[in-house]
């Protein structure tokens, strides 16, 4: 069982979490917990486990994707955290709060103040208007009109449909109608996002549009989001983690490197069997020290660039630049770098057209390592 707030800044926390349909869910429980095939007991008695013995702990500030086909739990699990669902045994926590204790009064007011949910289905109002549409989940909040109108306006400048306000969504494309659903929750300004396979009904480069879109929302300001779906390329360029689900039950909840690398199980090595490993990788995750590293004050001459590329760091460890015969001194601020977090992909044009391995930094200016083109190689091979 997860102890909520162990490990990190908790902002929901199931522990235990169980969900029977049909049949006496204590009974159904208990004959799983016993090693009953959810199956037979299915076919049996017609009660169906959706979630079983679910523990998870979802980290303020991240994007936690829940995986799995159609019929894995997911979706289930997503109602269960805004208390839309409730669990047949075990406990949900949002924000230190166990929904079981809480009244349907608290809860209502729990969906309006701390989450907002973006559907599939877009589920807009044909009759209103863009704004007015942006503007409902502020309306019901009891939200004065001026008020919403400018926090739905604002909310529609961010997913860039701010021109769009007085437009019916029949007038808009799908993308544009799902960017709407997606302003209509930031209008609220939930710390929590729930998003249940939100970009599924789109066209490939229309979703790929709307995950670039959340990824940039995301990094102007942290929500804690959980997103639900079923594609794999998809939870790998959004999850922060990612919680893979198979038949109601929790296969194992990681990074994506760390469920490529180290699965728990066959079921999951089989989820990643066709993954192109090299959008799974972080270029830290393959990075090696440079084989001539040193410490040069902005005050000191420089060396002679003389044999392989020698990377300089200033006194406080800060990167200043790349001292090679093919290009001379390229400082820091001039010269080509990779940053922490970065896919070994996005990295491909860079490293091929470097005459040195660029140097991948941290957040603080900070050298992790360079890569060459033998170890971009070698990690998209599998070996690394």
């Amino acid at each position: 069982m997860v102890k909520c707030g162990s490990e990190m800044q908790s902002e929901i926390c199931l522990q235990s979490v169980w969900k029977i349909f049909g049949g006496a869910a204590d009974e159904v429980i208990a004959q799983l917990r016993a090693g009953e095939d959810p199956a037979v007991l299915h076919q049996r008695s017609g009660a169906r486990a959706a979630v079983q013995d679910v523990s998870l702990e979802i980290g303020r500030g991240e994007i936690f994707v829940v995986m799995g086909l159609s019929g894995s739990g997911k979706s289930t699990l997503l109602r269960m955290l805004n208390g839309l669902i409730a669990p047949c045994a075990g406990e949900v926590v949002v924000q230190g709060r166990a929904l079981s204790s809480m009244t349907s009064a608290e809860i209502n007011a729990m969906r309006r103040r701390q989450m907002a949910m973006v559907f599939q289905s877009f589920a807009l109002f044909p009759q209103r208007s863009v704004l007015e549409n942006a503007a409902f989940g502020l309306e019901v909040a009891g939200v004065s009109r001026r008020e919403r109108h400018d926090k739905a306006l604002q909310a529609l400048e961010r997913v860039g449909l701010a021109q769009e306000a007085r437009k019916r969504p029949r007038q808009l494309s799908g993308g544009m109608q799902q960017r709407v659903g997606l302003a209509r929750a930031l209008a609220l300004d939930p710390p929590i996002l729930l998003m249940d396979e939100a970009f599924s009904a789109l066209d490939p480069l229309i979703r790929r549009d709307m995950q670039t879109l959340l990824l940039e929302l995301q990094s102007e300001q942290q929500r804690t989001i959980v997103f639900i779906s079923h594609d794999l390329d998809e939870a790998i360029r959004l999850g922060d983690r990612i919680a893979l689900m198979q038949g109601g039950c929790l296969l194992q909840c990681d990074t994506a490197e760390n469920l490529l690398h180290h699965p728990a199980s066959d079921a999951v090595r089989h989820f990643f069997r066709d993954v192109d490993v090299a959008s799974v990788l972080a270029v830290e995750a393959i990075a090696q020290r440079p084989s001539r590293l040193a410490v040069i004050a902005a005050d000191e001459a420089l060396p002679e660039a003389v044999g392989e590329p020698l990377y300089v760091l200033g006194r406080d460890q800060a990167f200043r630049g790349v001292l090679s015969e093919a290009r001379g001194w390229v400082s820091a601020e001039r010269g080509p770098a990779l940053t922490t977090g970065m896919r070994v992909r996005e990295a491909i044009e860079l490293v091929a057209r470097t005459p040195y391995p660029p140097p991948v930094l941290d957040d603080a200016h900070r050298l992790v390592g360079v890569i060459s083109p033998r170890l971009l190689l070698q990690s998209m091979e599998g070996d690394t």
